[in-house]
């Protein structure tokens, strides 16, 4: 007949709860190291990811000029789609493209008086504005509607007077698309400085360590 050892109660006891013990600090241990793993630094940030950086060209972000700087001449009220381009240390040009496409912007020109107060229009050199074209409700793009010369997002009709200031006029979006102010070079639209307000993505409490990062870029 086979005999079974009888266990003391007390030495499982212990043993279980070492063996548990053990467990929940690996678990724990684990979870650590992925927080820290997923934190990264800020200054990490590659530079195509950064907001516009002032002394980036504009540049046609979609159709057969893609990547060909925007002209003044070509503007009108129907804004032109485009993307900041940087340069490398090494002077080879990059698109800035930002987080997740967030510097996708829309130039227009309009008659300076049709600018409203919300405009700032020292960032809006011969009546030319810039506006991100990511809404700021849940970062679809914007598009322009002709009918009311308004942009709107498709995705839940966020309406955008891009007229005075990019205001809200309508749906869930937050708060205004953000200016990019500008200055003219030639025939060329050159950032003067990044975003005025946080663009899609950037929360209010952040928007200084985003701008810091930008000024970093721009002096390296």
């Amino acid at each position: 007949m086979t005999k079974f050892k009888r266990v003391d109660p007390e030495i499982s006891r212990r043993k279980f709860v070492n063996w548990a013990l053990g467990i929940s600090a690996g678990i724990s241990g684990l979870g650590f190291l992925s927080i820290v793993g997923s934190a990264r630094p800020a200054n990490r940030q590659t530079p195509d990811k950064l907001g516009p950086v002032p002394g980036d060209i504009l540049v046609h972000a979609e159709g057969e000029k893609t990547g060909q700087p925007v002209s003044v001449a070509e503007l009108e009220r129907n804004p032109v789609r485009a993307y900041p381009q940087g340069k490398d240390k090494s002077g080879k040009a990059f698109l800035r493209q930002g987080d997740q496409q967030t510097n996708l912007v829309g130039i227009s020109k309009f008659p300076e008086t049709e600018l409203g107060t919300a405009t700032n229009k020292q960032a809006a050199p011969q009546g030319i504005v810039a506006y991100s074209l990511v809404c700021q409700h849940l970062g679809c793009q914007v598009n322009w509607r002709n009918a009311d010369q308004t942009l709107l997002c498709p995705c839940h009709s966020g309406d955008y007077d891009m007229r005075n200031g990019a205001k809200v006029l309508g749906g869930p979006p937050p708060r205004p698309l953000a200016q990019l102010p500008l200055r003219v070079d030639g025939d060329n639209l050159v950032v003067a400085a990044t975003f005025l307000t946080p663009p899609y993505g950037v929360a209010e409490g952040d928007f200084e360590q985003y701008k810091q990062r930008v000024e970093e870029a721009s002096k390296a």
